[in-house]
Parts: structure tokens; C-alpha cells; sequence
């Protein structure tokens, strides 16, 4: 399941189980319990009937503006296309989906366009019962058949939505407001949930035609705002540069409990920027309500101005959003290019990086180096396998590395010269077993002459401070390290056709994982445009592994399993780890107010705070 954060204490005897907590109606005529929402962890916090979420102000002022930026531009609002860079904001403002996961719990969702759900005890498939009162902004119902129209445009444009929803083979409509999707395999205990978090679009609209008359076309994208059934409407834009929410008040969902304190601000304007520099000097001037600062030595440097001094401007760091996430942030190289395909390059690459050096001389000593797939979570592997791990691992001895069972995964360690020094012997010993050797200064395929070199490809010029280091690290063994910084759409369209050597990437992880683990690293994706499979990982062993995962019976089982899928994908040096926090860095303008208690695994925001100038 993608990162999905809510509080839940992780105890032995909890099993990785479908919740039942309460029921919209006892039976309908088909027998079928109906619940009111779903959790794969332990039971639902809220029962049948609950008022609003505990981390929400019931009395938060409605009123006010929000105004966010955003790096890079955009060119489309069609929300489900993998093409194009859809507007921020769109999905979560403009559209419903038939679930809202709760902030507080692990991978927990109620009803928000679905007034119920409901399974049987195999899980061969899954019905949502849509609310008799919700609707679309033009007055018409969601019906049923926007359902089956919004998921199986989903899964035909966009890899994606193809790859999480593998196992659902089809979606139709089995009642006046029910919609039953159905799957090829049994006891997936998490499909139930993730299918409540897709956008629910109206057919109606997609299938229509625009003001001039033009039949429009959810295979293309669009700058027409798009009609949804969610709190906000497109207001105004303009093309690439911002893009303004309004509030509906003629909102069908607002009095709905799932949504209690919530979508406070009148409007919400996103602005773009091409450089992050000059949108952090609009939020210094108050154009910018909000910042979240991902550069640890601008955290340390930049706040020295007066509307920070005399606590206009507040600043926090926060861990609720990471309580529950796993990180894996990487220098990724494409192994769809010959020159790492071999284990030992990759592993040699990582001999270059100089993490601590990194770390004191550019971040302040604030970050951790990664050393997890699952990083920051009990779903990492640590030691050598044991117990039911290293029976999973045993169970696949020919198709995993030997490593696995005798070598501890560790990066290597720097910061000092005679360190960075044995590292690059390391470095050029690897790459001498690879087939490469130094000729004059220039590090060559030692049968063909061919240099070594790549190219790591940037959407924005705030990463080569980062990056920069380890480029000058690589040429010191004779490497042609080069950057590459291309605007943002250009990057988006080369990533998504695996059009680099190298990219500066990032996975997150829920404390469930399941589908998405096949876009990630699975074969399926591996040549599938769109994927986040940006290593190019194709691999029995790992296909099977995530099988399992997906299927994993229980929660001992499922945490066993994850090991052992994290520990097979460390031992392939597939990606050069690099370091993260464990604390979101934000600062905002005070003119923000925000319940004095977050939920425990996110910030809530947008949706839960609001404007101290609403009530005046």
C-alpha cells in the first residue's frame, strides 16, 4: 500500500486483518455485511455513527486564503494520465474517492463517496455502496457507472493505477448505487482498502463536450478545468504559472463526519516557480504562506530575516508525517544501460559517495545515512536473516544472492582522508573484476577501449549542490561523470521513457506494502512507461518475493517476508543509498492556525488548519 500514516501501536498479537467495525445496514438482500470503512491493521479507531476525526477542530473559522508554492509548472488537469504534469492540487481538492484514510491510524479509510463496503471472508472481491446524497458539482449523482468508467480509465492510461490494480479484473455495477470490482486471486487483504483511493471522475462530463462544442478526451491532456464532486472548484489559472481553488459552498459532503474541521480556506492559489530560490524569497515576503524546507543546511542559514525574528513566521520540524513512513532515497542508476548491469559497478559507485563529508560539510550533521529499502521502520532488515526470514530466503536459495545468508548489508563509511582513500581502491578494485581499467587518467572497458562515464540527469538546480560531490568523486577514478539539469517537464517525460543514465530518486513506504512493490521493482514494470521501476529491476526472486508480500497471510508473516524482499534487494546493489531526516522542516506565516495536536502520522495540511483572518 502506498505510505498511508495513522496511529497504531504494533504489538505481537495484532494480525494483519480486515477490520469490521460496524455496519451501515445489518444485511442487504444479498446477505453482505456492510462497514463503514476498512483498516489492515488491527481494528477501526472510529465506530459506526462517530462525530469527526479527534485531531480536527469542530470550530475552525471558515474563510480566508492559503497561498502555496510549487517548484516547476504544469500543463494539464486530467488527474489520472501518466503523461503531462498534472496541477497540484487537483486530485486531493477538486475530486472525491470512495474511502478518506484517517491521519491518525495505519492504512485506515471510511466512507466518503461510499456510504459502506463490504467483502466476503475470501476476499474474491469487493462492493462499495455509494452515498444516496453524493454528487457533482453540475447537481447530477455519482453513480456507479462513474466508478467503473474512473477505474478502468485508470488502469488503460496510466501504468500506475495498471500495476497496483493488477489483480482486479473487473469493475461493474451490481445495484442502484453498488459497484463490484472483482479479482483473479483470493485473500489480497489489502485491495479492498487501496481501491477507495483512486479519483472517482464523472462520465458525464469526460464523455462530453466542452464551451466550444469539442468532444473532449480523458486520453489527452487539459487545461479546461475539470469538474469534480470534492470541497473546491478550479477558480482561475494561469497556464503553468498558478492555479486558484474556491471553496463550494453548495459542497454535498461538508456536514459528512469524515470531514468535520476540515477545508477551512476560502481559496487555495498555488504558485509555480522555476527556481527555488526565488520562491523562497516570496514566501519571505509573505506571497508564500507556507514552505517545507528539504535542505538541511537552508534550514540552518536562511531564517535570519525579520518577520522571523519578531515570530511572524514560525518554524517547526515535525516527525508525524514519517511515524510510519519507510524511505529509500538513491542516486539510481538504469540498468536498462549495459554499463550497470554488472553488480560490481554499482557497488563500486556506491565506494565513490562520501557521505559524511556530505553531511558535515553541507548539511550540518543533520541527516542519516539510508541503509533500507524500508528505512525508518520495523520492516527494515538488520543482522543476518533468522527465524522465519531466513526460512523465506532458504526457500529461494537458488535465485538469491549467497550474500543474503552470511553479509550484513553496510555502506561504506568516509569522511576521512585515508577512509575516502581504501573506499577508491575499493572503488577501482570492483570495477578492475568488472572488466574496466585506468589508462592515463581515464577509467576504460579493458576490451574495447570504450570510457566509463554517465550522466545523472536533475529537474531542478538545487540538487547539484548535493549531487556535485559525488560527480567530482567519480572523476577522480577516471569516471566521466557528468549533471544534467533539464526543466521539469522535460525530466518528467525522460524519466517516465527511462531516458537517463542516472536520476537522483525516492520511494516511500507505508507500514503495509503490497501492489505498488510490482511498479516499483517488479518485472512486470520493468518496461512499462510510467513506472517507478527506475532501476530497471528485473528479477525472479524479487517477483516472487513481492508475491508474497502482496499475499502474506498475516502480520508476522508479512513483516518476515518484507525482510527478506529488502534484504535481497540491498544485496543486489541495485541503488547508491543517500540519507534522510526523520522530521519534516516547515515554516509558515503565523497568519496560519493549525489544532495544537496533529494527527500522529501526518500535519494535516491543508485540510485541518485554517486562517486567523477567517474570523475577521
Amino acid at each position: 500500500m502506498q505510505a498511508a500514516f495513522g496511529r497504531y501501536g504494533f504489538t505481537a498479537v495484532l494480525a494483519l486483518s480486515l477490520a469490521v467495525a460496524g455496519s451501515v445496514r445489518a444485511e442487504d438482500a444479498a446477505n453482505q455485511t456492510w462497514r463503514i470503512g476498512i483498516s489492515t491493521i488491527g481494528d477501526l479507531k472510529h465506530p459506526d455513527g462517530f462525530d469527526r476525526f479527534g485531531y480536527v477542530n469542530p470550530d475552525a473559522p471558515k474563510g480566508g486564503e492559503l497561498k502555496l508554492s510549487n517548484t516547476g509548472t504544469y500543463d494539464t488537469f486530467n488527474p489520472i494520465l501518466a503523461k503531462g504534469e498534472v496541477a497540484t492540487g487537483v486530485s486531493s481538492l477538486v475530486y472525491d474517492t470512495l474511502l478518506k484514510n484517517a491521519e491518525d491510524e495505519i492504512t485506515a479509510s471510511y466512507g466518503l463517496l461510499a456510504e459502506g463496503v463490504s467483502y466476503p471472508d475470501d476476499i474474491s472481491t469487493t462492493t462499495f455502496r455509494l452515498r444516496a446524497q453524493a454528487k457533482w458539482a453540475d447537481g447530477q449523482p455519482v453513480t456507479p457507472e462513474d466508478v467503473v468508467f474512473s477505474f478502468e480509465k485508470a488502469k488503460e492510461h496510466n501504468p500506475l493505477y495498471a500495476n497496483y490494480y493488477k489483480h482486479v479484473v473487473s469493475a461493474e455495477k451490481t445495484g442502484e448505487r453498488d459497484v463490484t470490482f472483482r479479482f483473479d486471486e483470493k485473500n489480497n487483504r489489502e485491495l479492498p482498502n487501496i481501491l477507495g483511493q483512486f479519483p472517482i471522475l464523472p462520465k458525464h462530463w469526460w464523455e462530453g463536450t466542452d464551451a466550444k462544442g469539442k468532444k473532449r478526451d480523458i486520453a489527452r491532456t487539459t487545461l479546461e478545468p475539470v469538474m469534480g464532486s470534492g470541497p473546491y472548484k478550479i477558480a482561475s489559472f494561469q497556464a503553468g504559472g498558478s492555479v486558484r481553488f474556491e471553496r463550494r459552498d453548495d459542497y454535498w459532503g461538508k456536514d459528512l463526519n469524515v470531514n468535520v474541521g476540515q477545508y477551512n480556506f476560502s481559496t487555495i492559489t498555488y504558485s509555480y516557480y522555476g527556481d527555488k530560490n526565488v520562491e523562497f524569497e516570496d514566501f519571505r515576503a509573505g506571497n508564500v504562506h507556507f514552505f517545507q524546507d528539504n535542505s538541511a543546511s537552508h534550514w540552518a542559514t536562511a531564517y535570519d530575516f525579520p518577520a522571523m525574528k519578531d515570530g511572524r513566521v514560525v518554524r517547526e520540524e515535525i516527525e508525524n508525517p514519517l511515524r510510519a513512513a519507510g524511505i529509500m532515497q538513491a542516486f539510481v542508476p538504469n540498468l536498462r544501460r549495459d554499463k550497470f548491469k554488472d553488480q560490481k559497478v554499482r557497488e563500486a559507485l556506491n565506494y565513490t559517495f562520501d557521505f559524511e563529508d556530505l553531511n558535515r560539510n553541507l548539511a550540518y550533521n543533520a541527516y542519516t545515512r539510508v541503509d533500507s529499502y524500508f528505512w525508518g521502520t520495523e520492516l527494515a532488515s538488520s543482522g543476518l536473516p533468522e527465524g522465519r526470514e531466513k526460512e523465506i530466503l532458504e526457500e529461494l536459495k537458488d535465485k538469491v544472492p549467497p550474500s543474503v545468508f552470511t553479509t550484513t548489508y553496510t555502506n561504506p563509511v568516509g569522511g576521512e582522508p585515508q577512509k575516502v582513500r581504501e573506499n577508491l581502491r575499493k572503488a577501482l578494485g570492483l570495477f578492475k573484476e568488472a572488466g574496466y581499467v585506468l589508462k592515463g587518467n581515464k577509467l576504460v572497458n579493458a576490451k574495447t577501449g570504450e570510457p566509463f562515464g554517465f550522466e545523472l540527469l536533475l529537474s531542478n538546480p538545487s540538487f547539484e549542490r548535493t549531487v556535485t560531490p559525488f560527480i567530482n568523486s567519480a572523476k577522480k577514478i577516471g569516471i566521466d561523470a557528468r549533471i544534467r539539469t533539464v526543466d521539469a517537464s522535460q525530466y518528467t517525460n525522460r524519466v517516465r521513457s527511462f531516458d537517463y543514465d542516472m536520476i537522483y530518486g525516492i520511494w516511500a513506504q507505508s507500514l503495509v506494502p503490497g501492489n505498488e512493490q510490482i511498479d516499483y521493482w517488479g518485472s512486470a514494470s520493468v518496461n512499462q512507461p510510467g513506472s517507478k521501476n527506475y532501476a530497471g529491476i528485473a528479477d525472479p526472486a524479487i517477483d516472487e518475493l513481492i508475491r508474497r508480500v502482496i499475499f502474506a497471510p498475516n502480520r508476522e508473516e508479512l513483516v518476515a517476508t518484507t525482510h527478506a524482499l529488502d534484504r535481497v534487494l540491498l544485496a543486489h546493489q541495485y541503488v547508491i543509498p543517500l540519507f534522510y531526516s526523520r522530521a519534516q522542516r516547515i515554516a509558515y506565516w503565523n497568519s496560519l492556525a493549525r489544532p495544537q495536536e496533529l494527527p500522529y502520522y501526518g500535519l494535516g495540511f491543508p485540510d485541518v488548519w485554517w486562517s486567523k483572518n477567517a474570523a475577521k
